[in-house]
């Protein structure tokens, strides 16, 4: 597998109430496949193409460390350095919501920019 650049688009995902009813809903809309990502108490889902099976993007329940994360598409974006990146948004007049986060090796952290878009960055 190819490694990822800077400024490259990484992932995608979706954080609502009820990952289990909007997952289903994508299904019937455009055939993506679920499959439940243990979160310890409940299941969060990997969405998967219905036409090859690869992974496309992920639909998160609202909760724990998710709880803040806005009900909309989320991308994620490597950047070299998070806090450098973090302190730049805030310096060109976005927002840093929330805590840098951590999954597996990676540090993540949810931002706002001044139009009021979000993004995660990642590092």
């Amino acid at each position: 597998m190819e490694e990822s650049k800077p400024g490259q688009i990484l992932w995608h995902d979706l954080t609502v109430d009820n990952a289990e009813e909007v997952s289903n809903f994508y299904n019937g809309v455009l055939g993506w496949e679920k499959e439940g990502l243990s979160m310890g108490d409940y299941d969060d889902f990997v969405i998967k193409s219905s036409k090859d099976g690869d992974v496309v993007a992920g639909v998160c329940h609202a909760r724990g460390g998710n709880k803040d994360i806005p009900p909309q598409w989320l991308m994620y974006v490597k950047v070299v350095n998070l806090d450098s990146s973090l302190a730049k948004c805030v310096k060109l007049g976005g927002k840093v919501l929330g805590e840098k986060r951590k999954m597996g090796e990676a540090y993540y952290g949810l931002i706002q920019d001044p139009a009021g878009a979000y993004m995660m960055l990642c590092e």
